[in-house]
């Protein structure tokens, strides 16, 4: 596992396309029992090397109702983006993963992590790409559907604050989505 975090930390596969250059954001352990699959490290994250390193981060922790100490116990969850590295600003916002990544590291990651009981999905890129045409037409109608994915899979959207707006017009997630993702994590590592 260690040689195979140290590949992907230096992994320079698609440095030419990458503004601020590589420097892949990735952990796992081989007794992880959660992995957390989000999209790509942000400006902050990029800057610290320390993944959900920012606001995106702590609204995710509130979310899982867990500490900080819990969610970086690398022996509770595996952090795998679907793209690992910063992949630079669009029109509105952080360009989309890049798509060298998945499909080149998650397998042999996923391969060295046995004791993954939970793979939590955030926001379309993640849910496309493994839930395939289970996935909705909309990233709500996938949220909404979450126990179709379940037990495997949990669905989430973004926890970015850029997403206020699609958490104020959706009051479903917060009260019912959202109390049945804490109680999955409490069963998991209780």
């Amino acid at each position: 596992m260690k040689k195979l975090l140290s590949d992907i930390k230096n992994c320079t596969v698609c440095s030419e396309y990458l503004a601020l250059g590589p420097r892949p954001v990735v952990s796992g352990n081989p007794n992880a029992k959660i992995a957390i699959i989000g999209q790509a490290p942000g400006t902050k994250v990029h800057a610290s090397g320390i993944p959900w390193d920012d606001a995106s981060g702590k609204q995710l922790r509130k979310w899982l109702a867990i500490s900080n100490e819990d969610f970086y116990n690398e022996e509770l969850f595996a952090i795998v983006p679907m793209g690992f590295c910063y992949p630079g600003k669009g029109s509105s916002g952080d360009l989309p993963p890049r798509k060298e990544c998945a499909p080149l590291w998650h397998k042999p990651l996923f391969d060295m992590m046995p004791k993954i009981e939970l793979i939590i999905l955030i926001g379309m890129y993640a849910q496309k790409y493994y839930l395939g045409e289970q996935a909705k037409r909309t990233l709500t109608e996938t949220v909404d559907n979450y126990p179709e994915y379940l037990p495997r899979y949990f669905v989430l959207p973004h926890p970015s604050p850029r997403n206020r707006f699609w958490l104020s017009k959706n009051p479903w997630f917060e009260q019912n989505v959202i109390p049945q993702l804490q109680q999955k994590i409490r069963n998991i590592l209780t």
